[in-house]
């Protein structure tokens, strides 16, 4: 009787974990979202839980780096991140016999922001890169027609992904300089950036489009985006949809949905859903560029 009554147990401990409470469409499931992306995800996560009633999709705010450990760690099976795994990570993965999805979603942009009263907001990557290295410290050193007053230079948190992205893909240094500020959130850069004439700040486009223009080409009216120039300043660029799209603003990168989930559940249809037509169209809408939806490049002159 005590070897049928344990059999019994397991049967129905295995027949559960083989049977996961959650479809495509239904159940309850958390996702692992780089506090960058949120306003992306929220306009997703809003339209897909009103589509599919008995689905919610729970995202967990925080950096980059520690929603691919909660990804390791199996704590959730969901993350939406600005890079793919690596090949280390993935044979990491493959040894436990799961075999992650990884489906760019969206390209993004870095918007640089600086104070209004700043009267220089035009930059080149070259001139950034020496920022954040400690190289320049000082904007009467950007332009000599420029105010006096040392960079006070603020990243949303130390462990993101904008941070990484800075470090490898602009100043091609892990030593950067010890002046710089980081906060918690997006929201954190734009509070300092408005009320401090020294400062400026990077962060997620998409913080900062406004949803009221239907051509995203305005955005909040506390703070400057600056132009950017991939070598001159002739050449700079704001973040806006059609620069991004023909890649003349520089600071841009992948979005990612990736999941570790073995079945065909709730996080294989949110991917469904972020990569067909409408999800596509609420990332439009966003203020970001879709990876797949047709856009239209309208040409526009500013006085």
């Amino acid at each position: 009787m005590l070897f049928l009554l344990m059999f019994i147990m397991l049967s129905c401990r295995n027949s559960q974990n083989d049977n996961p409470l959650d479809t495509p469409t239904t159940g309850k499931i958390s996702m692992a979202v780089d506090e960058t992306f949120m306003p992306i995800v929220q306009a997703q996560l809003d339209v897909f839980h009103s589509v599919y009633r008995y689905a919610h999709i729970e995202p967990i705010a925080l950096p980059e780096s520690e929603a691919f450990k909660l990804l390791y760690d199996d704590s959730v099976k969901l993350i939406l991140a600005s890079r793919k795994l690596s090949d280390k990570e993935v044979e990491y993965f493959n040894q436990k016999k799961i075999f992650p999805k990884q489906v760019k979603i969206a390209i993004d942009a870095i918007a640089m922001i600086v104070n209004r009263q700043n009267p220089d907001s035009v930059y080149t990557v070259d001139e950034l890169a020496a920022i954040l290295k400690g190289e320049i410290t000082n904007w009467s050193q950007l332009n000599n027609n420029n105010h006096s007053g040392n960079i006070e230079l603020m990243f949303d948190n130390p462990k993101s992904g904008l941070v990484r992205y800075m470090i490898d893909s602009v100043a091609h240094t892990n030593a950067l300089s010890k002046s710089l500020i980081s906060g918690s959130v997006n929201t954190d850069v734009i509070n300092y950036v408005s009320k401090h004439i020294n400062a400026a700040g990077f962060i997620g486009v998409s913080w900062i489009s406004d949803k009221d223009d239907s051509t995203h080409l305005s955005f909040q009216n506390n703070i400057r985006v600056a132009r950017l120039g991939k070598v001159q300043k002739t050449d700079a660029y704001k973040p806006y949809q059609a620069y991004i799209a023909t890649e003349q603003y520089p600071l841009t990168r992948d979005i990612y949905l990736i999941s570790t989930d073995p079945h065909l559940g709730l996080a294989e249809g949110f991917i469904s859903f972020a990569a067909s037509d409408k999800g596509q169209r609420i990332i439009l809408k966003a203020g970001i560029l879709p990876a797949t939806a047709t856009i239209r490049l309208v040409q526009v002159h500013d006085e």
